[in-house]
This record gives structure tokens, C-alpha cells and sequence, in this order.
């Protein structure tokens, strides 16, 4: 049966179709899925996110533990600092792609995907188990509800909720920072390709703050929307956009790995370094009506070139988008094949909109 998040009944109270995701019941959307979208690119949308993985990192061999762990090196990180990364296989194919929070010298927290909730608890401790310099605790928190609030008015929606010295620490915060309260903490990240911020939060405490925000103006933005936002701003999907038999360099995210200090071994590094991408990550634009979806298959010369990994309709650009992971090499004129139709596309960029504008 699937898990319901602590918001699920207010989700309902506002007439949500909810769907099952990763395992969860959640919001596909509340009525107009563009209504919501074009919400959080105009002014500022709220999301139920809670259905995250959040695990606690502690020890004083914590930091040791995750710079083995992850691509990205946590020697970037301060206390009040954020970190996308990656985490690899030893073939270096994507495991996850998670934030790392850093509380303190000896507590990192990480939020990854729901739906490789059991895989990556389960990579987290045999990797943990590997070398006794790693040992340290790991504590999946089923505790803390997560709630993000999206688009240009977010930040003050945000000062009109947040008061006293925490609501002054959270309105000057810079991306990828995060202030922290005893109960909650605010981190100005999020992946719609808007401003605004992720509130990780006491469960107990999570209705009061979704009711507070919808009160000071934010709309309810389901999962429908979230798909099309992170699609227009060229994030990429796990499970879709990149998984197990992907690298990052072949998913766009090779500003993800730190090979410097050429001597941190991290999981995957070997296999990162010794091997030449043959595939990319692009983003494709359909010159004509239609939709482009994921695993629809791309042509050029008569020859398969690859394939799209995600693909939608974009309420910005008022077309259909998607991301494409095809041969790395220069390609002209490639087509779609949309059942049994070549359609012609563009191969462009792998980000479409950002701040709400049309990235040219």
C-alpha cells in the first residue's frame, strides 16, 4: 500500500488527483496542471515534497565517509552550505543524485529520490561497512517533511511567514545556503529553475506552515507541474534522464564531479577517468504539432542516433521540449519518430527557460 505523506489530507480538502509515486499517494496536480505551472514561473507555487528520502550523516568520520561516497567533494562545504552530487556505482554509473546539507563538521544530512529510497539506504550501509575509516551513523529521518515554495515572489511570500532573527537569516540567504531554526531548515534550493526555497521541517509542524504559505498568497503545484518546470529548465529526472547505466558526463551533470585533488579515490572515479563518453545529453525543440515522450527514438540519415529521456509540453515556449541522450558527435537534421511519423526537431541546448524567460 502506497505511504501518505503528513499533508495527504490537506491535499485532499483542496480536491488533489492523487496518484501513487515512488511508492507515496501525491498530488499530481489541482485542478489545471499549466495553471500551475505558469504559477510558479508568474509568481510563487508550494510543494508537497515530503515523500524524499532524508538521511542523517554523523561521526567524525562523516566527512571522510561521504567524500568516498559522492562525486562532488564536500570540501566545498561549509556549516549553512548546500551540495548537489551524484552518487556512482563503480562503473561509474548514477546511483542517486542527492543534496548533501553540512550542520555541522561531524553532521551532514542527505535528501534523495523516494523511489530508490530502499537501494540507497541499503548502498549507504554496505559502502558505510567497506573501511573502518568510514564508519559512522546513518539515520533514515521519518520525522521531517519537506515543503518547497517556488518562483520570483517566493522569497517574499517567505519574509511575510518567517519572523524574528530566523526570518531575517533566511531572506539574505545565497543559492545552495541554508539557515536553520530548531525546528526547521531553510535552504534557498529547489528544481523548477526559479528562485525560492526547500524547507525541511518537523512533521507535527508541516500543516501549519503549507496552510501559512497558501495564506500569504502561494498556490498548490502537484507533481504534474514539477515535471514540466525541472524539464524546462534542463534538470534531469532519475530514472529517466540518468540512472545506473549513465554517467554524469553523459547526462549533463559532468560539473558534478571533483577529479581535484587528484588523490580523493571516490566510488566511480576509476571508471570516470578511463573511459571517453560516446553519448550526450541535448535538448531537442519539435518544429511541428505533436508531443515528443520519453523513449521515442531519434533518426538522422536513416540511422537511430539515440533517444529522448524526457519529454513534454512546455507552457513557456509553447511547444514541445525534451532531453535526448544521443551520439556524441555533430549531427544535422535529425527527426522523431512519433508512432511511425518522422517529425523533424531541433537539437538545442539541454535548458529551455530560465527565471521564466526562453533561454536563446
Amino acid at each position: 500500500m502506497a505511504k501518505k505523506t503528513v499533508l495527504y489530507d490537506q491535499h485532499l480538502a483542496l480536491k488533489a488527483r492523487m496518484v501513487e509515486f515512488g511508492g507515496w499517494e501525491m498530488p499530481l496536480n489541482y485542478g489545471s496542471q499549466i495553471e500551475e505551472h505558469q504559477a510558479v514561473r508568474n509568481h510563487a507555487g508550494l510543494f508537497d515534497v515530503s515523500h524524499m528520502n532524508i538521511v542523517d550523516i554523523k561521526g567524525t568520520r562523516a566527512k571522510n565517509f561521504l567524500k568516498y561516497l559522492l562525486a562532488n567533494n564536500i570540501d566545498k562545504l561549509i556549516t549553512g552550505k548546500a551540495l548537489y552530487s551524484c552518487m556512482l556505482n563503480q562503473m561509474g554509473g548514477v546511483m542517486d543524485d542527492l543534496i548533501v546539507y553540512m550542520l555541522s563538521e561531524n553532521h551532514y544530512q542527505l535528501v534523495l529520490n523516494a523511489a530508490t529510497r530502499e537501494k540507497d539506504l541499503n548502498w549507504l550501509y554496505s559502502q558505510n561497512k567497506s573501511n573502518e575509516n568510514f564508519l559512522c551513523d546513518i539515520t533514515p529521518r521519518e520525522d521531517l517533511a519537506i515543503l518547497a515554495l517556488q518562483g520570483p515572489n517566493a522569497m517574499s511570500i517567505a519574509e511575510s511567514v518567517l519572523s524574528g532573527d530566523f526570518g531575517a537569516a533566511v531572506s539574505v540567504l545565497k543559492p545552495f545556503y541554508f539557515a536553520i531554526s530548531e525546528n526547521i531548515l531553510a535552504a534557498r534550493t529547489g528544481y523548477t529553475g526559479e528562485d525560492g526555497l526547500e524547507f525541511i521541517i518537523k512533521s507535527e509542524l508541516a500543516e501549519n506552515m503549507w496552510c501559512k504559505i497558501l495564506g500569504a498568497g502561494a498556490h498548490p503545484i502537484g507533481l504534474g507541474a514539477r515535471d514540466t518546470l525541472r524539464l524546462e529548465a534542463g534538470l534531469c529526472l532519475y530514472g529517466q534522464d540518468m540512472d545506473e547505466s549513465t554517467t554524469p558526463w553523459e547526462s549533463n551533470l559532468g560539473w558534478t564531479i571533483a577529479l581535484e585533488p587528484v588523490d580523493r579515490n571516490f566510488i566511480g572515479r576509476e571508471a570516470l577517468v578511463s573511459t571517453q563518453p560516446s553519448r550526450k545529453l541535448v535538448g531537442l525543440i519539435l518544429e511541428s504539432g505533436g508531443i515528443l515522450r520519453h523513449d521515442q527514438k531519434i533518426y538522422c540519415e536513416g540511422q537511430e542516433i539515440g533517444v529522448i529521456t524526457s519529454g513534454g509540453f512546455s507552457p513557456v515556449l509553447n511547444q514541445s521540449i525534451a532531453l535526448a541522450r544521443i551520439v556524441d558527435k555533430d549531427i544535422s537534421a535529425p527527426f522523431v519518430d512519433i508512432r511511425g511519423k518522422y517529425l523533424p526537431v531541433k537539437i538545442t541546448k539541454p535548458i529551455f527557460v530560465r527565471r521564466g524567460k526562453k533561454v536563446e
